[in-house]
C-alpha cells in the first residue's frame, strides 16, 4: 500500500517531497481522497502561484491550522485582512527603522560571545536560540530577557513539540475545548502565551511613549487607507497580539536555526571559514589585533559574510516549504488544474536541485555573488517566500544574521563534535533534531 512506502512517514514530509521530485520531476500530482495535491519544483510555476496568478490562491489547510496559535497574523491571514495588516505593520519594518536595531543586535551577540570560554563544548542550536531570544526581546519589546519573555519561549516550544500532532488531527478547530490530552496541553500553553503577550502590550500602552521598539511602532501605526468613516485606524488589541506572536515566532525561531546551520557548515568547510575570517579582519580588525563590533556603516562591506549566511539558508532554509490552495481554475504550463487543489513547493527541495545549483550539496557561498544571483531565476532561491506575502521582516533577518555571524566569528572558530551529520527536523521551521555540539576555539 502507498501508506507503507518508506518515503511516506508521518512527521517527515521532506522524504515525500524528495521522492516526488526524483520520480516525477518538477511537477507531480496525486489525489488524497477527493483533493488534488500538486507538488511544484519549477521556479517559473512558483512565480505563477505567488505573483502572476496570486489572486487565484489562498493559504492552504496546514498554514490555516496555525491560526489556532497565531490568529489573523501576517503569516496566517488572507486578503483583505492580510493586506490591511501589512499596510499598518509596514512602517515598523521600514529600512530606516530596522537600521536603528543594528547596534542592539551587535551588543546582544557580543554579550553572548563574551560569555564563551576556550575549549568549551556547547550546543550551538541552544546558544543561537538564546541569542535570538535576546535580540527579539530588545528589538520587539525594548527589554532584556525577563521571566515573561522566557515564558513566551517556553510556551512556543511546547506548542512546537505538538505541531505534527495538531496538524494531523482532522477538524481540530471543532473540538479545541474538548478534554483531549494533546489538545488540552496546547490550549493551556496558548492561553498562557496570550495572557503574557497581553500584559506586555498593556504595559506598553500604559507607558504611552515610543520606546523605539517594534511593539511601540505597531501600537502607533495607522492604516494609510481610510475606512468607510474616513478614519485611519490602527490595529485592535487582538490584532496587535496576533502580530506580536507572529513576529516573535518568525523573527526568533527562523534566524536562530539559520545561524545554527551556518556555524555547522563553516566548521565543515575550512576554506570558506578562512575567507570569512579574512573579511572580518579587513572590515572590523583594529590596530591592537582585536575586532570592533559591526555597525551600519560596515554592512555594505560584509559581502562574503552575507554570502555565507545565504548559502546556509540555501542548504537548510528555516522556512522549508510553502503551500497554497486554488480558488479558481489555474494553468501552469500545459496543465489546467481545478479549484480546490492544494499546491506545495519546498525551498529545501528547490534549493538542493542540481538543475539550478550544480553540485547542490556542496557549500559554496560564491553561488550568491552578484553575478551568480543575476543569472538565476528569482524562485530558484526564495528563503523568505515571494510576492505580496514575502516575509515583511526579511531585511531585519538579514541584518540580524550578518551582524551576529560577524560578531561571533571575529573571535571564535568552532569544530563539530558529532560523528555523523546532524539530522534536520521539518516542523514549523527546519531545526536540528538533536543537540548540535561544537567546541569553541579562540581565533589567534
Amino acid at each position: 500500500m502507498y501508506a507503507f512506502k518508506p518515503w511516506v512517514r508521518i512527521g517527515h514530509p521532506i522524504l515525500l517531497f524528495e521522492y516526488l521530485h526524483k520520480t516525477f520531476g518538477n511537477i507531480a500530482c496525486y489525489r488524497l481522497f477527493n483533493t488534488y495535491i500538486i507538488f511544484v519544483n519549477e521556479p517559473e510555476y512558483i512565480r505563477e502561484i505567488l505573483i502572476n496568478q496570486a489572486p487565484s490562491f489562498i493559504k492552504e489547510r496546514t498554514l490555516k491550522r496555525m491560526k489556532i496559535l497565531l490568529g489573523e497574523g501576517l503569516i496566517t491571514s488572507d486578503d483583505p485582512i492580510h493586506m490591511r495588516q501589512r499596510r499598518i505593520a509596514a512602517p515598523a519594518f521600514h529600512r530606516q527603522r530596522i537600521a536603528a536595531y543594528g547596534e542592539r543586535i551587535s551588543a546582544s551577540a557580543a554579550a553572548q560571545r563574551d560569555r564563551w570560554q576556550p575549549g568549551q563544548a556547547l550546543d550551538i542550536a541552544a546558544a543561537m536560540m538564546d541569542l535570538s531570544l535576546e535580540i527579539v526581546a530588545r528589538t520587539l519589546f525594548d527589554t532584556e530577557v525577563t521571566d515573561e519573555i522566557r515564558s513566551i519561549n517556553d510556551e512556543v516550544n511546547t506548542i512546537m513539540g505538538l505541531y505534527n500532532y495538531l496538524i494531523g488531527l482532522p477538524a481540530l478547530e471543532s473540538y479545541l475545548n474538548w478534554p483531549v490530552p494533546g489538545v488540552m496541553k496546547f490550549r493551556r500553553s496558548r492561553n498562557r502565551l496570550n495572557a503574557t503577550v497581553d500584559r506586555l502590550i498593556a504595559a506598553h500602552k500604559k507607558a504611552g511613549v515610543d520606546k523605539g521598539d517594534l511593539l511601540s511602532m505597531l501600537l502607533s501605526s495607522r492604516d494609510e487607507e481610510a475606512d468607510a468613516s474616513g478614519e485611519h485606524t490602527g490595529m485592535s488589541d487582538t490584532q496587535v497580539r496576533d502580530e506580536v506572536l507572529t513576529i516573535f515566532l518568525a523573527g526568533y525561531e527562523t534566524v536562530a536555526n539559520a545561524l545554527t546551520w551556518t556555524f555547522y557548515l563553516l566548521s565543515q568547510n575550512p576554506e570558506a571559514e578562512a575567507r570569512l575570517h579574512a573579511e572580518l579582519d579587513a572590515v572590523l580588525g583594529t590596530a591592537d589585533g582585536t575586532h570592533r563590533l559591526p555597525t551600519l556603516a560596515d554592512y555594505p562591506q560584509l559581502r562574503y559574510t552575507e554570502q555565507v549566511f545565504a548559502e546556509a539558508m540555501r542548504l537548510y532554509p528555516p522556512a522549508w516549504a510553502m503551500g497554497r490552495m486554488s480558488t479558481k481554475p489555474v494553468t501552469l504550463g500545459p496543465w489546467r488544474i481545478p479549484p480546490g487543489a492544494h499546491f506545495f513547493f519546498s525551498q529545501y527541495i528547490v534549493h538542493r536541485s542540481a538543475e539550478f545549483f550544480p553540485d547542490p550539496l556542496r557549500f559554496d557561498p560564491d553561488r550568491h555573488s552578484p553575478e551568480n544571483k543575476a543569472g538565476r531565476h528569482k524562485f530558484a532561491y526564495f528563503p523568505f517566500g515571494g510576492g505580496g506575502r514575502q516575509c515583511i521582516g526579511e531585511a531585519f533577518a538579514w541584518m540580524e544574521g550578518i551582524f551576529s555571524i560577524a560578531t561571533l566569528a571575529s573571535r571564535w572558530r568552532m569544530t563539530y563534535l558529532g560523528t555523523e551529520p546532524p539530522i534536520p527536523q521539518a516542523k514549523i521551521t527546519l531545526r536540528p533534531r538533536d543537540p548540535l555540539m561544537m567546541r569553541l576555539i579562540p581565533r589567534t
